[in-house]
């Protein structure tokens, strides 16, 4: 008799559940977005000392750029508030695929080694690497002096720099830094000759920067495409962002913005 009475409190068990899931499943979101619209919020990822994509001013604490302008628009089509949150190249991969945020918005090159571990947006910006050396520095006088022995270069540890400098350089040292301060102190004080970027940290940084002077490649060096990144999988999700991406470029809202902030000429086609 025990035995039946457990038997049949277990078919209940399994008949209550059974009528249970659907209701379930509804209060599960199903993707990503669905979690966005319900909670009305979106956690955009950003790097907050990206010149012209996502700067905060140390004096005012306002956030401005592309970047921070289309993540405003993001939010606004979506009906739901953006919160920003604070990230890096170093911890970019961390931060989305243990869902710190929802999208990363700081034209991040798609690099191979990121495009195993994130999945990308079509790309929205493209640029090429630059360098920055001192106006007094008497070895580098253009870009062919950068790969000579003797020079130093520094690049910003977790940047797409890195890894492509890794395989440029044949002669010249390499020097990893853990932030892109560092870098630049270091270029300044002589201990680097030059530290490579890309358009939009370079154009910005020489606004601020009177002992700084621009390296450009004379031809295409290493031309990188900028995008949005997300999770990998959820494809509700990723189509919604490709529709956005697609929208800002059709209507007129990402060239806008390039506009203002000095990008227009590394906007994607």
């Amino acid at each position: 008799m025990r035995f039946l009475h457990v038997l049949r409190a277990i078919l209940l068990l399994g008949v209550c559940s059974c009528l249970q899931s659907p209701a379930a499943a509804q209060n599960t979101p199903s993707s990503r977005l669905d979690r966005i619209q319900t909670d009305k919020l979106l956690r955009v990822c950003i790097w907050p000392d990206y010149y012209s994509i996502t700067y905060r001013n140390p004096k005012t604490q306002q956030l401005a750029g592309i970047d921070i302008d289309m993540a405003n628009a993001l939010g606004k089509d979506l009906s739901v508030a953006v919160q920003f949150v604070d990230s890096s190249f170093a911890k970019l991969i961390d931060d989305v695929t243990q869902e710190r945020c929802d999208v990363a918005m700081f034209a991040i090159g798609i690099t191979p080694q990121r495009a195993e571990k994130l999945r990308f947006s079509k790309p929205h910006l493209a640029s090429d690497i630059y360098a920055i050396t001192t106006k007094t520095n008497r070895r580098i006088k253009n870009w062919d002096d950068i790969d000579k022995s003797g020079s130093v270069v520094a690049v910003a540890k977790g940047t797409l720099h890195e890894p492509v400098m890794k395989t440029k350089l044949k002669v010249a040292q390499l020097l990893v830094l853990d932030t892109p301060f560092a870098r630049e102190q270091e270029v300044q004080a002589g201990r680097a000759d030059v530290f490579m970027t890309d358009f939009p940290y370079s154009q910005r940084f020489l606004i601020n920067a009177e002992w700084a002077r621009l390296v450009a490649p004379p031809g295409t060096y290493h031309m990188t495409p900028y995008a949005y990144a997300i999770k990998p999988g959820d494809d509700a999700w990723h189509a919604r962002l490709e529709r956005f991406v697609a929208d800002i470029k059709r209507d007129g809202r990402l060239l806008a913005a390039a506009k203002q902030h000095g990008l227009s000429p590394i906007v994607a086609p």
